[in-house]
Protein backbone atom coordinates (compact mmCIF):
# COMPACT_ATOMS: atom_id res chain seq x y z
CA UNK A 1 0.00 0.00 0.00
CA UNK A 2 1.40 3.40 -0.95
CA UNK A 3 2.51 5.83 1.74
CA UNK A 4 0.10 8.38 0.30
CA UNK A 5 -2.90 6.19 0.97
CA UNK A 6 -1.60 5.08 4.34
CA UNK A 7 -1.22 8.72 5.38
CA UNK A 8 -4.92 9.29 4.60
CA UNK A 9 -4.16 10.80 1.20
CA UNK A 10 -6.97 8.61 -0.09
CA UNK A 11 -9.48 11.09 1.31
CA UNK A 12 -8.19 13.79 -1.01
CA UNK A 13 -8.27 11.39 -3.95
CA UNK A 14 -11.79 10.14 -3.34
CA UNK A 15 -13.53 13.35 -2.23
CA UNK A 16 -14.23 14.69 -5.78
CA UNK A 17 -16.42 11.63 -6.45
CA UNK A 18 -18.45 11.75 -3.24
CA UNK A 19 -20.97 14.34 -4.42
CA UNK A 20 -24.14 13.02 -6.01
CA UNK A 21 -25.57 14.43 -9.24
CA UNK A 22 -29.33 15.03 -8.96
CA UNK A 23 -29.89 14.71 -12.72
CA UNK A 24 -28.05 11.37 -12.93
CA UNK A 25 -29.73 10.01 -9.81
CA UNK A 26 -33.22 10.90 -11.02
CA UNK A 27 -32.52 9.45 -14.48
CA UNK A 28 -31.13 6.24 -12.98
CA UNK A 29 -34.17 5.77 -10.76
CA UNK A 30 -36.80 6.62 -13.40
CA UNK A 31 -35.22 4.55 -16.18
CA UNK A 32 -34.52 1.53 -13.97
CA UNK A 33 -38.02 1.45 -12.51
CA UNK A 34 -39.55 1.92 -15.96
CA UNK A 35 -37.48 -0.90 -17.47
CA UNK A 36 -38.36 -3.16 -14.55
CA UNK A 37 -42.11 -2.65 -14.83
CA UNK A 38 -42.05 -2.90 -18.64
CA UNK A 39 -40.09 -6.17 -18.57
CA UNK A 40 -42.32 -7.53 -15.79
CA UNK A 41 -45.56 -6.87 -17.66
CA UNK A 42 -43.97 -8.11 -20.89
CA UNK A 43 -43.27 -11.36 -19.05
CA UNK A 44 -46.91 -11.48 -17.94
CA UNK A 45 -48.13 -10.83 -21.49
CA UNK A 46 -45.90 -13.62 -22.82
CA UNK A 47 -47.68 -16.22 -20.65
CA UNK A 48 -50.19 -16.57 -23.47
CA UNK A 49 -47.37 -17.16 -25.97
CA UNK A 50 -44.73 -19.42 -24.37
CA UNK A 51 -43.52 -19.89 -20.81
CA UNK A 52 -39.95 -20.14 -22.10
CA UNK A 53 -40.33 -16.56 -23.32
CA UNK A 54 -41.87 -15.66 -19.96
CA UNK A 55 -38.91 -17.19 -18.16
CA UNK A 56 -36.44 -15.18 -20.23
CA UNK A 57 -38.32 -11.93 -19.66
CA UNK A 58 -38.72 -12.69 -15.95
CA UNK A 59 -34.96 -13.15 -15.64
CA UNK A 60 -34.47 -9.82 -17.43
CA UNK A 61 -36.81 -8.16 -14.94
CA UNK A 62 -34.79 -9.89 -12.19
CA UNK A 63 -31.73 -8.13 -13.61
CA UNK A 64 -33.48 -4.78 -13.28
CA UNK A 65 -34.43 -5.82 -9.75
CA UNK A 66 -30.72 -6.17 -8.99
CA UNK A 67 -30.22 -2.63 -10.27
CA UNK A 68 -33.09 -1.43 -8.06
CA UNK A 69 -31.33 -3.05 -5.12
CA UNK A 70 -28.22 -1.00 -5.93
CA UNK A 71 -30.40 2.12 -5.82
CA UNK A 72 -31.69 0.93 -2.44
CA UNK A 73 -28.10 0.25 -1.36
CA UNK A 74 -26.90 3.73 -2.33
CA UNK A 75 -29.86 5.31 -0.53
CA UNK A 76 -28.88 3.41 2.62
CA UNK A 77 -25.44 5.02 2.38
CA UNK A 78 -26.97 8.43 1.71
CA UNK A 79 -24.98 8.68 -1.52
CA UNK A 80 -27.71 8.85 -4.17
CA UNK A 81 -29.09 12.22 -3.03
CA UNK A 82 -27.69 15.02 -0.91
CA UNK A 83 -31.09 15.23 0.78
CA UNK A 84 -31.59 12.75 3.64
CA UNK A 85 -35.36 12.48 3.25
CA UNK A 86 -35.04 11.75 -0.49
CA UNK A 87 -32.67 8.87 0.28
CA UNK A 88 -35.04 7.48 2.90
CA UNK A 89 -38.15 7.73 0.72
CA UNK A 90 -36.60 6.23 -2.42
CA UNK A 91 -34.78 3.68 -0.28
CA UNK A 92 -38.00 2.54 1.38
CA UNK A 93 -39.86 2.29 -1.95
CA UNK A 94 -36.95 0.34 -3.46
CA UNK A 95 -36.96 -1.82 -0.34
CA UNK A 96 -40.58 -2.83 -0.98
CA UNK A 97 -39.65 -4.09 -4.45
CA UNK A 98 -36.53 -5.90 -3.19
CA UNK A 99 -38.10 -7.13 0.09
CA UNK A 100 -35.55 -5.23 2.20
CA UNK A 101 -36.54 -2.98 5.12
CA UNK A 102 -34.59 0.27 4.77
CA UNK A 103 -33.54 1.07 8.34
CA UNK A 104 -32.91 -2.52 9.36
CA UNK A 105 -30.68 -3.20 6.36
CA UNK A 106 -28.89 0.13 6.68
CA UNK A 107 -27.97 -0.72 10.28
CA UNK A 108 -26.49 -4.14 9.54
CA UNK A 109 -24.75 -2.95 6.39
CA UNK A 110 -23.08 -0.04 8.16
CA UNK A 111 -21.66 -2.55 10.64
CA UNK A 112 -20.41 -4.62 7.72
CA UNK A 113 -18.52 -1.60 6.39
CA UNK A 114 -17.03 -0.84 9.79
CA UNK A 115 -15.92 -4.41 10.48
CA UNK A 116 -15.16 -6.03 7.12
CA UNK A 117 -12.02 -8.15 7.50
CA UNK A 118 -11.85 -7.68 11.27
CA UNK A 119 -11.48 -11.11 12.90
CA UNK A 120 -12.61 -9.77 16.28
CA UNK A 121 -15.77 -8.11 15.02
CA UNK A 122 -17.37 -10.62 12.66
CA UNK A 123 -20.99 -11.66 12.68
CA UNK A 124 -23.20 -8.81 11.43
CA UNK A 125 -23.97 -8.22 7.76
CA UNK A 126 -21.30 -10.59 6.50
CA UNK A 127 -20.71 -14.17 5.33
CA UNK A 128 -20.06 -16.57 8.22
CA UNK A 129 -16.31 -17.20 8.04
CA UNK A 130 -14.29 -19.26 10.52
CA UNK A 131 -10.54 -19.61 10.94
CA UNK A 132 -9.02 -23.09 10.79
CA UNK A 133 -8.39 -23.07 14.55
CA UNK A 134 -11.96 -21.94 15.30
CA UNK A 135 -13.37 -24.68 13.11
CA UNK A 136 -11.27 -27.40 14.75
CA UNK A 137 -12.35 -26.18 18.20
CA UNK A 138 -16.04 -26.70 17.37
CA UNK A 139 -17.99 -29.83 18.34
CA UNK A 140 -18.88 -32.11 15.38
CA UNK A 141 -22.47 -30.88 15.12
CA UNK A 142 -21.37 -27.25 14.71
CA UNK A 143 -18.71 -28.24 12.18
CA UNK A 144 -21.48 -29.90 10.18
CA UNK A 145 -23.58 -26.76 10.49
CA UNK A 146 -20.73 -24.64 9.11
CA UNK A 147 -20.16 -27.05 6.22
CA UNK A 148 -23.86 -27.01 5.37
CA UNK A 149 -23.95 -23.21 5.52
CA UNK A 150 -20.99 -23.06 3.14
CA UNK A 151 -22.53 -25.54 0.71
CA UNK A 152 -23.28 -23.60 -2.52
CA UNK A 153 -26.73 -25.20 -2.90
CA UNK A 154 -27.74 -23.96 0.55
CA UNK A 155 -25.87 -20.64 0.49
CA UNK A 156 -27.08 -19.53 -2.94
CA UNK A 157 -30.26 -21.60 -3.14
CA UNK A 158 -31.99 -21.51 0.23
CA UNK A 159 -30.03 -18.49 1.46
CA UNK A 160 -31.75 -15.78 -0.63
CA UNK A 161 -35.21 -17.25 0.01
CA UNK A 162 -34.66 -17.35 3.77
CA UNK A 163 -33.03 -13.93 4.08
CA UNK A 164 -35.27 -11.90 1.75
CA UNK A 165 -38.60 -13.58 2.47
CA UNK A 166 -38.28 -14.56 6.15
CA UNK A 167 -35.38 -12.93 8.02
CA UNK A 168 -36.07 -9.40 6.78
CA UNK A 169 -39.71 -9.60 7.82
CA UNK A 170 -38.77 -9.40 11.52
CA UNK A 171 -37.11 -6.64 13.53
CA UNK A 172 -33.92 -7.22 15.44
CA UNK A 173 -34.35 -7.27 19.22
CA UNK A 174 -32.62 -3.90 19.81
CA UNK A 175 -34.33 -2.03 16.97
CA UNK A 176 -35.68 1.40 17.83
CA UNK A 177 -39.24 2.45 17.07
CA UNK A 178 -38.40 4.23 13.79
CA UNK A 179 -36.68 1.11 12.47
CA UNK A 180 -39.54 -1.12 13.64
CA UNK A 181 -42.17 1.06 11.98
CA UNK A 182 -40.19 1.09 8.75
CA UNK A 183 -40.04 -2.72 8.74
CA UNK A 184 -43.80 -2.88 9.29
CA UNK A 185 -44.35 -0.34 6.49
CA UNK A 186 -42.17 -2.30 4.05
CA UNK A 187 -43.95 -5.55 4.97
CA UNK A 188 -47.33 -3.86 4.42
CA UNK A 189 -46.12 -2.48 1.09
CA UNK A 190 -45.00 -5.93 -0.06
CA UNK A 191 -48.34 -7.47 0.92
CA UNK A 192 -50.31 -4.68 -0.74
CA UNK A 193 -48.33 -4.88 -4.00
CA UNK A 194 -48.39 -8.69 -4.17
CA UNK A 195 -52.04 -8.83 -3.15
CA UNK A 196 -53.08 -6.24 -5.75
CA UNK A 197 -51.26 -8.09 -8.53
CA UNK A 198 -52.69 -11.45 -7.44
CA UNK A 199 -56.18 -9.89 -7.53
CA UNK A 200 -55.56 -8.26 -10.92
CA UNK A 201 -53.87 -11.10 -12.84
CA UNK A 202 -54.34 -14.16 -10.61
CA UNK A 203 -51.97 -15.71 -8.12
CA UNK A 204 -50.68 -18.35 -10.57
CA UNK A 205 -49.67 -15.74 -13.14
CA UNK A 206 -48.06 -13.65 -10.39
CA UNK A 207 -45.98 -16.58 -9.14
CA UNK A 208 -44.98 -17.64 -12.66
CA UNK A 209 -43.67 -14.14 -13.42
CA UNK A 210 -42.39 -12.91 -10.07
CA UNK A 211 -40.98 -16.26 -8.91
CA UNK A 212 -38.12 -16.48 -11.45
CA UNK A 213 -37.42 -12.74 -11.17
CA UNK A 214 -37.14 -12.97 -7.38
CA UNK A 215 -35.03 -16.14 -7.40
CA UNK A 216 -32.63 -14.80 -10.04
CA UNK A 217 -32.19 -11.41 -8.37
CA UNK A 218 -31.71 -13.04 -4.95
CA UNK A 219 -29.13 -15.47 -6.31
CA UNK A 220 -27.30 -12.67 -8.13
CA UNK A 221 -27.32 -10.48 -5.02
CA UNK A 222 -25.94 -13.22 -2.82
CA UNK A 223 -23.31 -14.11 -5.39
CA UNK A 224 -22.13 -10.52 -5.77
CA UNK A 225 -21.85 -10.04 -2.02
CA UNK A 226 -20.01 -13.35 -1.67
CA UNK A 227 -17.44 -12.86 -4.42
CA UNK A 228 -16.70 -9.30 -3.31
CA UNK A 229 -15.09 -10.52 -0.07
CA UNK A 230 -14.72 -14.30 -0.27
CA UNK A 231 -11.71 -14.80 -2.53
CA UNK A 232 -8.41 -16.57 -1.90
CA UNK A 233 -6.21 -13.58 -1.09
CA UNK A 234 -8.76 -11.53 0.81
CA UNK A 235 -8.05 -9.64 4.03
CA UNK A 236 -8.59 -10.62 7.66
CA UNK A 237 -6.72 -9.22 10.66
CA UNK A 238 -7.13 -9.01 14.42
CA UNK A 239 -8.60 -5.76 15.67
CA UNK A 240 -5.25 -4.29 16.73
CA UNK A 241 -3.81 -4.79 13.22
CA UNK A 242 -6.95 -4.00 11.24
CA UNK A 243 -6.79 -1.01 8.89
CA UNK A 244 -9.66 0.59 6.98
CA UNK A 245 -7.70 1.24 3.78
CA UNK A 246 -6.22 -2.27 3.69
CA UNK A 247 -9.63 -3.80 4.41
CA UNK A 248 -11.13 -1.83 1.52
CA UNK A 249 -8.43 -2.35 -1.11
CA UNK A 250 -7.22 -5.82 -0.08
CA UNK A 251 -10.42 -7.24 1.42
CA UNK A 252 -12.78 -6.14 -1.36
CA UNK A 253 -12.42 -7.44 -4.89
CA UNK A 254 -12.47 -5.60 -8.20
CA UNK A 255 -15.02 -7.72 -10.08
CA UNK A 256 -14.22 -7.14 -13.77
CA UNK A 257 -17.54 -7.85 -15.44
CA UNK A 258 -18.70 -7.27 -19.02
CA UNK A 259 -19.99 -3.72 -19.40
CA UNK A 260 -23.64 -4.77 -19.61
CA UNK A 261 -23.32 -6.60 -16.28
CA UNK A 262 -21.61 -3.58 -14.71
CA UNK A 263 -24.68 -1.60 -15.77
CA UNK A 264 -27.19 -4.07 -14.31
CA UNK A 265 -25.19 -4.32 -11.07
CA UNK A 266 -24.69 -0.58 -10.70
CA UNK A 267 -20.88 -0.81 -10.87
CA UNK A 268 -20.84 -2.70 -7.57
CA UNK A 269 -17.91 -4.70 -9.00
CA UNK A 270 -15.76 -1.68 -8.13
CA UNK A 271 -16.27 -2.77 -4.57
CA UNK A 272 -12.88 -1.65 -3.32
CA UNK A 273 -13.77 1.95 -4.16
CA UNK A 274 -17.15 1.55 -2.51
CA UNK A 275 -15.61 0.23 0.72
CA UNK A 276 -13.01 2.96 0.71
CA UNK A 277 -15.81 5.53 0.62
CA UNK A 278 -19.49 4.44 0.58
CA UNK A 279 -20.41 8.08 -0.07
CA UNK A 280 -19.43 7.67 -3.75
CA UNK A 281 -22.59 7.13 -5.85
CA UNK A 282 -22.56 3.97 -7.96
CA UNK A 283 -22.29 5.96 -11.22
CA UNK A 284 -18.95 7.49 -10.15
CA UNK A 285 -17.24 4.28 -8.94
CA UNK A 286 -15.75 3.35 -12.31
CA UNK A 287 -14.48 6.87 -12.89
CA UNK A 288 -12.81 6.97 -9.47
CA UNK A 289 -11.07 3.69 -10.24
CA UNK A 290 -9.93 4.62 -13.74
CA UNK A 291 -8.64 8.11 -12.87
CA UNK A 292 -6.51 7.11 -9.87
CA UNK A 293 -3.77 4.49 -10.26
CA UNK A 294 -3.30 4.43 -6.47
CA UNK A 295 -6.82 3.00 -6.15
CA UNK A 296 -6.21 0.17 -8.63
CA UNK A 297 -4.39 -2.20 -6.29
CA UNK A 298 -7.52 -4.23 -5.44
CA UNK A 299 -7.52 -7.92 -6.31
CA UNK A 300 -9.06 -8.32 -9.80
CA UNK A 301 -11.55 -11.13 -10.42
CA UNK A 302 -13.06 -11.94 -13.78
CA UNK A 303 -16.45 -13.54 -14.35
CA UNK A 304 -14.71 -16.82 -15.19
CA UNK A 305 -12.22 -16.85 -12.34
CA UNK A 306 -14.85 -15.80 -9.79
CA UNK A 307 -16.38 -19.28 -9.76
CA UNK A 308 -13.22 -20.58 -8.07
CA UNK A 309 -14.18 -18.58 -4.99
CA UNK A 310 -16.77 -21.23 -4.12
CA UNK A 311 -13.99 -23.57 -2.99
CA UNK A 312 -12.52 -21.04 -0.50
CA UNK A 313 -14.37 -21.53 2.77
CA UNK A 314 -12.08 -21.22 5.78
CA UNK A 315 -9.42 -18.69 6.79
CA UNK A 316 -5.87 -19.76 7.60
CA UNK A 317 -4.25 -17.11 9.79
CA UNK A 318 -0.74 -18.39 9.07
CA UNK A 319 -0.97 -18.34 5.29
CA UNK A 320 -3.28 -15.29 5.22
CA UNK A 321 -5.49 -17.06 2.70
CA UNK A 322 -8.95 -18.54 2.40
CA UNK A 323 -8.64 -22.29 1.96
CA UNK A 324 -10.92 -25.16 1.03
CA UNK A 325 -12.17 -27.75 3.51
CA UNK A 326 -9.58 -30.21 2.16
CA UNK A 327 -6.88 -28.09 3.76
CA UNK A 328 -8.17 -28.90 7.26
CA UNK A 329 -7.08 -32.53 7.00
CA UNK A 330 -3.61 -31.53 5.83
CA UNK A 331 -3.41 -28.95 8.63
CA UNK A 332 -4.28 -31.57 11.27
CA UNK A 333 -1.80 -34.09 9.90
CA UNK A 334 0.95 -31.49 9.85
CA UNK A 335 0.31 -30.40 13.43
CA UNK A 336 0.01 -33.99 14.72
CA UNK A 337 3.41 -34.82 13.24
CA UNK A 338 5.12 -32.00 15.09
Amino acid sequence: MSDCLKNKGWRKLISPYEKSCLKRSVWQISSTFAFFFLSWFAAYWSLSVSYWLTLILSIVSGGFLVRIFIIFHDCCHGSLFSNRIANEVIGTVSGILTCCPFYQWRHSHSIHHATNGNLDRRGTGDIWTLTVQEYLALPPIKRLGYRLYRNPLILFGLGPVYVFLIQYRFNRSQARMKERLNTYAVNAGILFLAGTLCWAIGWKAFVLVQGPAFLFSGLAGFWLFYVQHQFEHTYFEKNEDWDHVDAALAGSSFYKLPRILHWFTGNVGYHHIHHLSPRVPNYYLERAHEENTMLQSAYPITLRSSFRSIRYRIWDENRKKLMGFGYIKRFKMKNESI
